[in-house]
């Protein structure tokens, strides 16, 4: 049974930190692929916030063109929106038998794992793969027999500050790969 690392996230716009953890958790972990799980609507966030997804989802393909343990994935687009991380699993379990899903999320994430929707039922029946991020320690919730800590090259840089630089004019380049910032530029997106 092959196994799927799940990295959630809403990609907007996808950077070379994400890029770095999902090629990570690829090949340093016992997970055989990532699939980058574009979010149309994080509960957590808000709508009005987020670029088109379709747009999110064709910079993703392009940062990870050529890698052949890394995919994106639409998979949220058909569900309820907003987009519970227990629906989508449940989904992909019923679509892809033959996989193992597994969660790959940041410490930050993992701090406020009991706050999601069936938290009791996504500790009991999935693992859990977790990413070092400044600043965060996710205490006690660390030693549950689900969760798996990484050692993960962290970055400190977001979507937030791309978005910025990018609406202030100022080079993006070596943060994400050329082939976004040509999509970025010739869409005209976050000016």
């Amino acid at each position: 049974m092959r196994k799927v690392g799940l990295f959630f996230g809403s990609f907007n716009p996808i950077h070379i930190g994400h890029l770095i953890i999902a090629n990570y958790m690829a090949n340093y972990t016992s997970l055989d692929e990532v699939w980058f799980v574009v979010s149309p609507q994080n509960p957590f966030k808000e709508k009005k916030s987020l670029g088109n997804m379709y747009d999110r989802l064709e910079m993703v393909n392009l940062a990870i063109e050529g890698a052949d343990n890394l995919q994106a994935s639409d998979i949220e687009f058909n569900l309820p929106q907003p987009s519970y991380t227990i629906d989508t699993l449940i989904h992909l379990a019923e679509k892809h038998p033959n996989k193992e899903f597994i969660l790959i999320m940041g410490e930050d994430n993992l701090q406020g794992i009991l706050k999601w929707k069936n938290a009791d039922i996504l500790l009991r029946d999935y693992k859990i793969i977790v990413y070092p991020r400044p600043g965060y320690d996710a205490g006690e919730i660390k030693e549950h027999p689900s969760i798996t800590m990484t050692d993960t090259p962290v970055m400190e840089l977001s979507s937030t500050f791309l978005r910025q630089a990018i609406k202030d004019g100022r080079s993006v380049k070596f943060y994400t790969p050329d082939a976004v910032i040509d999509f970025i530029d010739k869409k005209g997106l976050y000016l």
